[in-house]
C-alpha cells in the first residue's frame, strides 16, 4: 500500500476506499510532498463526510503543510461553507485550542462625519495627525466638515485615512461607542463566513 494511498482516495472522493484504508491501518496524518494531509484535501474539496471520517479516526485538526494553512483555512479559501462551519465547531470544542494563530483581519468602512456626530460622546481627538497631508478621502488636516468622509476601523477607531494607525480622529474604549457603531451605523467587521464565495459542496 502506497504511503499516500489514503490521500489519493480522499482526493478522488472515494469514501468507501478511504474507510477501508483506515481500517487496514493507513496513517491518517500522512503528508504528501507539500505537507498536506488527507484532511487538508478533504477540507479543500468540500468532502464533509470524509472530513468527519478522518477526524473520527485521529486526523490532526491543526496540522499544516508548507503553506502554513490548517484544514479550516483551506476550506475557507475554497469556499466550502459546510466544511468551514463544521471545522469551526470542532476547533472551538477542541481541548487543544488553536495553536495556529490567524492573522487579524484588516477592515474599515466609510461614513460621513455627520453620521458619527450622532454619538453623544463624539470628540475629534487627533492622534498621529499630519496637518499637511491630503488623505485618500479628500480631506485635509483642517477642521472636518459634516460632509467629509472618514473611516471606522475593525477596532472601532475612527481615522481620516483607510490606512491603519495613522491620522486618528476618534478613539474610545467605551462600550457605548461600540454599541452606537453596531446599532446606529450598522458597522460590523465581517466574519470568515461573511467573506466566503460559496462553491458547490461534495457532501
Amino acid at each position: 500500500m502506497s504511503d499516500c494511498a489514503l490521500i489519493e482516495a480522499v482526493k478522488a472522493g472515494e469514501y468507501a476506499k478511504a474507510e477501508a484504508l483506515i481500517a487496514s491501518g493507513a496513517e491518517v496524518n500522512e503528508q504528501d510532498e507539500q505537507g498536506w494531509t488527507a484532511l487538508n484535501f478533504a477540507a479543500g474539496k468540500g468532502h464533509l463526510a470524509l472530513v468527519k471520517l478522518l477526524l473520527e479516526n485521529g486526523a490532526d485538526l491543526f496540522k499544516v503543510g508548507r503553506d502554513r494553512r490548517t484544514p479550516y483555512m483551506i476550506a475557507l479559501a475554497a469556499g466550502r461553507i459546510s466544511v468551514v462551519k463544521y471545522l469551526r465547531e470542532v476547533e472551538e470544542a477542541s481541548p487543544v485550542g488553536r495553536p495556529v494563530e490567524r492573522p487579524p483581519r484588516r477592515y474599515c468602512r466609510a461614513y460621513r462625519v455627520s453620521d458619527l456626530k450622532g454619538y453623544s460622546g463624539w470628540d475629534e481627538t487627533r492622534v498621529d495627525w499630519n496637518e499637511k497631508e491630503r488623505f485618500d478621502n479628500g480631506t485635509t488636516g483642517g477642521q472636518l466638515t459634516d460632509e467629509e468622509v472618514v473611516f471606522i476601523h475593525e477596532d472601532f477607531t475612527v481615522m481620516a485615512s483607510m490606512w491603519q494607525n495613522e491620522n486618528v480622529i476618534f478613539k474610545s474604549g467605551d462600550a457605548a461607542w461600540e454599541e452606537f457603531c453596531m446599532d446606529s451605523l450598522k458597522f460590523k467587521a465581517p466574519e470568515d463566513l461573511d467573506l466566503i464565495v460559496p462553491r458547490e459542496s461534495n457532501g
